[in-house]
């Protein structure tokens, strides 16, 4: 039996605030190991039937780097969802929200655009 492993590594401040994130995994393209700001991991608990989840940031990590982050999370469940059960109304339910912040986001940054320029 083959066996792949995913290895996470966090550096903690005085405060046991995030401060570095570092990840490596038997099957990484980019070979050893790699920095990472945030991280989401979740689990499916088959025994009590609901997630376990972590989800961790570093306390460095940019707030539009987050967003971005999540919208990117969005559309990878959309993805898991067309992959595993192919349910229509959760993936355009999922597709939508991820629509929905994305172009929120561009708004946003174009009123910061705006806002600097005068």
């Amino acid at each position: 039996m083959n066996k792949s492993e995913i290895n996470f590594t966090v550096e903690l401040d005085a405060n046991r605030i995030p401060d570095k994130i570092f990840w490596d995994a038997t099957e990484n393209p980019n070979e050893g190991i790699n920095e990472t700001k945030a991280i989401s991991v979740g689990v499916w608990d088959q025994y009590h039937k609901g997630l376990l989840g972590i989800n961790l940031w570093t306390k460095d990590m940019p707030v539009d780097e987050m967003n971005h982050f999540v919208v990117d999370l969005i559309g990878n469940l959309a993805q898991m969802v067309s992959d595993s059960t192919q349910d229509p109304v959760i993936i355009e339910t999922l597709q939508s929200a991820g629509q929905k912040i994305a172009k929120h986001l561009e708004e946003e940054a174009k009123k910061q655009s705006q806002q600097q320029q005068q």
